[in-house]
């Protein structure tokens, strides 16, 4: 072969790859695999095996599955398995659970609910566990924002659909997408911590997928906008969301919606990890 005629050869490759790659990225998915291939400093949950950085501590917002401020809203039928909080708010601003309240009660219960269910107008303690859950849940908001020095930052520019992640820090100061499945593998002393400035959407059927022993409760999406989980998608840890968290049409989630406004339900199965 000519030498004119090779670098046309392998031009008409590697325009062929880039095509190739175009057309990937014009899916949703990363065109190339930027998943990280070791695990970030520190030592997770303190374990002998553990990576990543120390876990967010929840205090009393960790006894609730679902904790808002403002408002939960539920489109009939979901799966809640857990105990779920609002207040400020009362519990008026509760819909879509058919809540029974005894007279005088400190919770009410729902069928839809495996727990209780609380409100801030709720009889005593009920008031004052709220106001101090209320508070656990912004200060590990504001614990898992402040982690410094992150093991990896803008990774993929936020597209992490595709992408095999393990243990550590990740931060973005834009929008996160999961346009297809992303995968947290570890084990069960590994600790996840995404730091995101903006909001995270997740589309519908994708799922986030934990393997090699990793748990949910070790996975922290601290996430400033909103929390949007498309239809039939699943979620995995615990959502430490500084506005609202909206669950489409039979999406589910393993962990902890904790909402600094309102969290929006319809026919979902959420499971507390």
């Amino acid at each position: 072969m000519k030498r004119s005629e090779n670098y046309s050869t392998q031009g008409k490759w590697l325009g062929g790859l880039l095509v190739a790659a175009l057309v990937a990225g014009c899916n949703g998915s990363n065109p190339l695999d930027l998943s990280p291939t070791n695990p970030g400093g520190g030592g997770g949950t303190g374990g002998a095996e553990g990576h990543g950085p120390a876990p967010v501590e929840l205090g009393m917002a960790g006894t609730y599955v679902i904790l808002a401020k403002e408002a939960t809203t539920n489109v009939p039928t979901s799966d809640i398995t857990g105990n779920i909080g609002l207040s400020p708010a009362a519990a008026s601003l509760y819909s879509g659970f058919a809540q029974d309240l005894p007279a005088g009660g400190a919770f009410s219960t729902s069928a839809q609910v495996t727990g209780n269910v609380y409100a801030s107008d709720y009889a005593v303690p009920t008031p004052a566990n709220l106001t101090t859950a209320i508070g656990d849940m912004e200060t590990a908001y504001t614990d898992a924002a402040g982690r410094p020095t992150p093991d990896h930052t803008e990774l993929a520019d936020g597209n992490i659909g595709g992408l095999t992640l393990p243990a550590g820090l990740y931060k973005w100061t834009s929008t996160v997408t999961i346009p297809g499945d992303v995968t947290l593998v570890g084990n069960a002393n590994d600790v996840w911590i995404f730091q995101i400035s903006g909001g995270v959407t997740q589309a519908s059927a994708a799922r986030v997928v934990l393997t090699g022993g990793a748990l949910a409760r070790n996975v922290f999406w601290q996430v400033a906008g909103v929390v949007a989980i498309g239809t039939t998608a699943h979620m995995e840890g615990v959502v430490l969301s500084q506005t609202a968290i909206t669950l489409n049409t039979g999406a589910s989630a393993n962990g902890r919606l904790l909402a600094q406004s309102a969290v929006t339900l319809a026919s979902n199965t959420i499971v507390e990890r």
